[in-house]
């Protein structure tokens, strides 16, 4: 495997792992890498002849309460771990690499990333959405590959290669979970053993909704009564949002009949987690 540092050193190493129409994906992280990350390698491998990867913690995703300078950092670890998967080039760049000094320019995808976490969190998708456009800039892959777990930003990023035209297939790749159901995120390192089993109420409280779909609940306002049930059930988790969105606009649904995007956010004790499923329009079959 490659290590590039630099942003010259990135793109010559794509453009010629590029040649003769060999196809480049792409998996961007920040690290800390796990059973999660590894899927997505597993899943750009079996798409690509070649595979890059990224590992750099972006300052400006995070507020200034928030946990950039705890965030977890296993640099040589995460390198064995892409290796072994068959990782050709990884690109780890100094803050001042990717930010210049004075840099002023950055990335938003309007209405879109002030939706979900983007309430609770301002400026974090400004953050994200810039950081994968600089990326994609530098690398040029042919697919990119991002996990459902964070379903609002895959949908901030599609919007943005739309609308700027970058010339990359966005893939998904499905949530990777514990066997109790917790999805798997670099910030469950933050958790207590007691903290750990209280966190698998967002996971439970998903499972109601889905339950009460697949028995032709659709409403709404009931589906997300019962996943509240579940949070009062368990005080010592902190919700922050709840919603049943639209899959592309990210806007509340009045009904689930023509699917939608179920997501919540929590704190349990500090740490803030993610998760969410996707309700299929009636007749639309799994993905």
């Amino acid at each position: 495997m490659k290590t590039c540092r630099t942003i010259d050193e990135m793109r010559a190493a794509c453009r010629a792992a590029r040649q003769d129409r060999r196809r480049l994906g792409f998996v961007p992280t920040m690290g800390a890498l796990h059973a999660g990350h590894m899927s997505l390698v597993r899943t750009a491998r079996q798409q690509c002849d070649s595979v890059a990867a990224s590992i750099f913690v972006n300052p400006t995703q995070f507020g200034p309460k928030e946990d950039f300078s705890k965030y977890p950092r296993t640099f040589d670890r995460d390198c064995e771990l892409l290796e072994a998967e068959g990782v050709a080039i990884l690109f780890a760049p100094t803050t001042e690499e990717i930010y210049p000094p004075g840099a002023t320019t950055f990335v938003t995808v309007e209405d879109l990333s002030e939706k979900l976490c983007g309430r609770s969190r301002p400026g974090h998708f400004r953050g994200v959405s810039t950081v994968v456009a600089k990326l994609f800039n530098i690398v040029e892959p042919d697919l990119a590959f991002f996990g459902q777990k964070d379903a609002a930003q895959v949908v901030i990023i599609r919007r943005m290669v739309r609308d700027l035209g970058f010339n990359v297939e966005i893939v998904v790749c499905p949530i990777v979970r514990e066997p109790d159901g917790l999805a798997l995120s670099s910030r469950n390192a933050y958790l207590n053993p007691e903290q750990r089993k209280q966190a698998t109420a967002l996971y439970r409280a998903l499972m109601r909704v889905q339950s009460l779909a697949d028995h032709g609940e659709s409403d709404s306002v009931r589906l997300s009564a019962a996943a509240l049930e579940e949070f009062r059930q368990q005080p010592e988790v902190c919700l922050d949002y709840f919603e049943i969105v639209d899959r592309e606009t990210l806007d509340p649904v009045v009904s689930t009949s023509r699917g939608a995007l179920v997501a919540v956010a929590a704190f349990v004790g500090t740490t803030r987690l993610i998760d969410n499923i996707v309700l299929h329009a009636t007749g639309e079959p799994p993905v």
